[in-house]
């Protein structure tokens, strides 16, 4: 069996482990775009804000997809994605280009008489429209090396908007509206998208905080639900298939709905913590063809893929103890 992990980790001999590389990891591919299963709600309202072309907002708790919803969409329409992760110091304009004023002004006591363009760098929405900017005059003059006839429409989610100050979201506002943003440190100059191919926009939110009224009024709004055991059923199978239809996954489920639905946890585990647990106990040795019960050490060494609070650890174990017999 091919080594994954370094051996003798408890350091009883007093040496190195001999040399090794680790497995790769299936994480990444379990995150697939084509695994991604929206609901027919969701889908829904993605087909409402395509139709009236107005940003999706998606909210929900943490692990749910509302990020791999943007992702997906892209795939799925063969489109590119822009990803902004919004941060508590976050400024509307930092969605679009940021502007290195300070190595500017370092060339220029240098010497170097670089133009401001040299010092601009366009961020996920702002590239997004640069891509299908309507073509100006005044375009062509100051971006020239940035016009393209064929446009190249995308995808672009904003991550976790309600981390970002409560300005961000009402500074966006006409902006959004009408597609455009402009560009004080190139004389002003105002980047609009063209008619037709305005970046398609997902917006996640894990309501940490409210959102502006005005802001709620431009997008169309979502939440995700938790999965049912249905649901849950089929994404664990879907993205770890040797736990597909098996007791272990049944056993495996039975546990984990249970520490989300006893209020024993401060954080209560999300469809991620989940897939990550699959993923550990399959690692580990678990056999999905047998109960869980019949592979209790191995389950239980497995928890800290699922516990991410220091007071749930003891909650979480004695709960699996229990469950486990």
């Amino acid at each position: 069996m091919k080594q994954t992990l370094p051996l003798d980790l408890k350091n009883e001999t007093r040496e190195p482990s001999p040399p090794f590389q680790l497995s790769a990891g299936r994480r990444a591919s379990m995150r697939l775009e084509k695994h991604y299963r929206p609901s027919d709600e969701l889908v829904d309202a993605v087909k409402v804000a395509l139709l009236l072309r107005k940003p999706l907002l998606v909210t929900g708790e943490p692990g749910t997809g509302k990020t791999e919803l943007g992702r997906y969409l892209a795939w799925k329409m063969g489109l590119e994605c822009h990803q902004f992760d919004a941060k508590s110091n976050s400024q509307a304009q930092d969605l679009y280009y940021t502007y290195d004023a300070l190595g500017r002004y370092q060339a220029r006591q240098s010497g170097d008489v670089a133009e401001a363009r040299s010092y601009l760098r366009f961020n996920a929405l702002g590239g997004a429209i640069l891509q299908v900017a309507q073509t100006t005059e005044e375009l062509r003059r100051v971006l020239p090396d940035q016009v393209t006839e064929v446009k190249r429409q995308s995808v672009v989610v904003i991550d976790e908007i309600d981390k970002a100050p409560r300005d961000f979201p009402n500074d966006l506002l006409n902006e959004l509206d009408a597609m455009f943003f402009h560009v004080p440190p190139l004389s002003n100059l105002k980047i609009t998208a063209e008619k037709g191919y305005e970046p398609i926009l997902v917006i996640t939110s894990n309501s940490e905080k409210n959102l502006p009224p005005a802001f709620l009024r431009r997008c169309v709004y979502f939440h995700i639900d938790f999965p049912k055991l249905a649901e849950l059923q089929v994404i664990a199978g879907d993205r770890v298939a040797e736990f597909e239809g098996s007791p272990a996954l049944d056993d495996a489920l039975g546990l984990f709905l249970k520490l989300r639905a006893e209020n024993l946890l401060q954080k209560r585990p999300a469809t991620a913590e989940l897939l990550d647990w699959l993923l550990a106990m399959s690692a580990g040795g678990v056999d999905p063809l047998q109960k869980l019960s019949a592979q209790r050490q191995q389950v239980l060494a497995t928890l800290p893929a699922l516990v991410k609070h220091e007071a749930d650890r003891a909650a979480a174990l004695e709960l699996a103890q229990k469950q486990l017999g």
